[in-house]
Formats: structure tokens, sequence, C-alpha cells
């Protein structure tokens, strides 16, 4: 009898260790950080100004900024002078599920006075400029074996043909432009150049294949003589460094919390940013109003005052009947149909502390990417601006 006492109070600890070891994790927030190109793939190369080798002295410098930073796991496509795949910097994101991935590049321009900072986001961005940045970056896969089966036909001289692969792009978005606006921002801090807005759309490779929010980092021009060797030189990559250590760990601690108590896991898809984030010929702003028109069943309520909380579960090209079976046994689904995608959500609170169950409840039934969203006034709202 004491034997068997023994061994059931041995799985309760051991149950309940592995439980605690499990939630220690998943609460952790983990940054992909991508030092682009690599190996015989120099990115751009101006009188000794190597773009491989700056973006990857600039990588090892970010990531031990986060490692010092509690809770915060960072996950490197490259720390050596290696050459990787578009496609496999992208997977290496997946399989750790990241919560963010930022890649990090160098500009050039045959215009040597070119200048200035740009953070992009997937889209599908018809601008020549934008365009140019992107046939750029994905004609590295072109050094890649086999590209063509491996890319499905798609042409890097021709970005627009990865149209109609926009599902993934559109549930980050929003996210995506969160983060790529703090990283502008925490540039403009240290006196950096703003290029054209900063924040920009257009359809990167590496981007398109990693499947969460993330960022592609144009840190300034090596063709520039005066910024290429601030770039080139140790302390101006400090400088970079810990302006986007900087910016990372500022969304980490709106959206996730500041690491000093236990946060549950979110990963918000939308913040509210009021001006336009990059050139005013065909601006990128982030939705603030949910499309109301294909909600059925649970509406959003636009009370007349207060804060209403959910849960974002999915979001999918296919609409899905409102029950339970079709989302894991949940009840109280509602939803939106916003840029030509059905956004599904689960519960209805004022109360912060039954939203975060709610969120718990989610994540337990599979929901692994489940965040949480708020409203005023059925106004979308950051989930900060919510708390105060």
């Amino acid at each position: 009898m004491q034997i068997t006492n023994k061994i059931k109070v041995f799985f309760t600890f051991f149950l309940t260790t592995i439980s605690v070891i499990t939630y220690s994790q998943s609460s952790r927030f983990k940054v992909t950080l991508d030092a682009g190109h690599g190996a015989h793939d120099f990115g751009a190369v101006y009188s000794g100004r190597i773009e491989k080798n700056i973006a990857l002295a600039v990588v090892l410098k970010v990531g031990k900024i986060l490692e010092s930073t509690p809770k915060v796991d960072v996950i490197y496509t490259r720390k050596t002078d290696v050459f990787i795949d578009l496609i496999e910097r992208a997977d290496i994101a997946n399989r750790a599920d990241a919560n963010i991935f930022v890649s990090i590049h160098c500009n050039a321009n045959k215009n040597t006075a070119a200048d200035g900072t740009e953070t992009y986001v997937m889209g599908m961005n018809k601008i020549a400029s934008n365009l140019e940045a992107a046939k750029k970056e994905n004609s590295v896969i072109t050094l890649e074996k086999d590209y063509k089966q491996k890319y499905e036909g798609f042409d890097p001289n021709s970005p627009e043909t990865m149209i109609g692969m926009t599902l993934m792009q559109e549930e980050y978005l929003d996210n995506s432009i969160s983060l790529a606006s703090k990283i502008e921002d925490s540039f403009s801090s240290i006196g950096k150049k703003i290029r054209q807005g900063g924040v920009k759309q257009a359809p990167f490779m590496v981007l398109h294949k990693a499947y969460m929010p993330r960022v592609l980092i144009e840190m300034g021009f090596v063709s520039n003589p005066v910024e290429g060797n601030k770039l080139n030189s140790e302390e101006g990559q400090d400088e970079v460094a810990k302006a986007i250590a900087d910016a990372i760990i500022s969304y980490r601690n709106e959206y996730f919390g500041n690491g000093e108590t236990e946060t549950i896991d979110s990963k918000p898809t939308q913040k509210n940013i009021e001006k336009p984030i990059k050139d005013t010929s065909n601006s990128i702003k982030s939705k603030s109003i949910i499309n109301t028109a294909e909600l059925k069943n649970a509406e959003i309520k636009k009370e007349t005052s207060g804060i209403i909380y959910k849960v974002q579960l999915s979001a999918s090209i296919k609409k899905l009947a409102l029950e339970p079976k079709n989302f894991k046994g949940l009840n109280s689904i509602s939803m939106s149909f916003d840029n030509k995608v059905y956004k599904y959500m689960y519960g209805e609170t004022s109360d912060y502390d039954v939203a975060k169950k709610d969120l718990q409840l989610a994540k337990n039934k599979g929901f692994g990417s489940a965040f949480l969203i708020a409203f005023k006034d059925g106004e979308k709202v950051s989930i900060q601006e919510a708390l105060k």
C-alpha cells in the first residue's frame, strides 16, 4: 500500500512538473533573426562594404541584447558565413513557432546619394521602387539548386507571380505593420533618415513563407559612402542593433507583457496606426473598424461606451458555419469579413481577466496562434489602449 501511494505521489509530481514546464515554455517570446545573404551570396558590395557581413554583425548584436531580456528566446537562421535557402530561413522560424520573424539587410542604389532606412512588410504592392527592392532580394533564389521546382514556378524577376498566395499575409499584415512602425520609429529616435515614410509593402519570398508577423529591414545604403561607412563600423552597428532590439522589446512589452510576471502568450494581428506609414502615393493604414457586413449570429456589439475583449482564433478565405463542431467545441463564436478574409472570434467580455482565461481555453483547445483583441464603442483598439 505504501509503495502504491508513493507511485501516485510520484506521478502527480511528474505531471505537475510537466504542466509547469509546458506553460513556462509557451509563455516565452520567441524571435527569429535572419541575417540576409551569406557565403557565396555577398549581397550588395561597395568599396569593401559587404552586405552579408554587416547584416550578420548586426543580427548577432541584436540577438545578444534580446538574449539578456527576460523570457525572450532568440532563434538565428545563421550565426556564421553560410548560405541558407530563402525557404529554409522561413521554415526555421516556422519550426520554432516563433512569435515574430525579422530579416535584416542593407540597401544599395546606383545613385550613391540615396540614403535612409526602410522596413518592409509582406504584400502585393505594385509601386515600382518596392517591386525593385523585392526583385533584388528575391533574386537570391537563383543561387539555389532546383529553385524553379522548389518555388513552384515563382519568377524572382516578376514578384507579381506571387499574387494569390496571400492568406497568411492578410492574417498577419496589421501586426507586421505595427512591428515595422516601431522599428522605423526607433531608427528615427537615433537620428537616422526615414526613407519615404519608412514602412512599405512588397512581395518578398522570405517573408511570404514565414507564417507569423514578419518584417524585412533595410538598415541603410552601403552604396552611400557616409551611411555605408557608418554601417560598416562597430559603433554604427551597435547603434542600429540597439534601435532594432529596443523596437522588438517595445513590441513584446505592448502585446505580451514585460516578462516580469506570467502572461498569456498571444499573437495580435491588428493595432491602431492613425498616420500613413509609407509614401503618400499608396499609403498603408492599419484598419481600426471591423467590417460588419458579413457578421452572423453574434455580431460585434457597438455599445454606447465601454471596452469589449474577444479572442481571435483564426483567419481564412473560407466561410464557416459558426457552430462548435467547426471550432473544436468552442461556443460563442463571432465572425467578421475584412480584406476578403473571414476572421473568427471566441467569447466576449468587458473583464480583462476573464478574457485571458478565454484565451487560455482557446489555446488548450488547439488554437495555438489565438490572441486577444479589444474594441471600444465598436472600434478596434490596441490591448494597451483598452487597459488604460
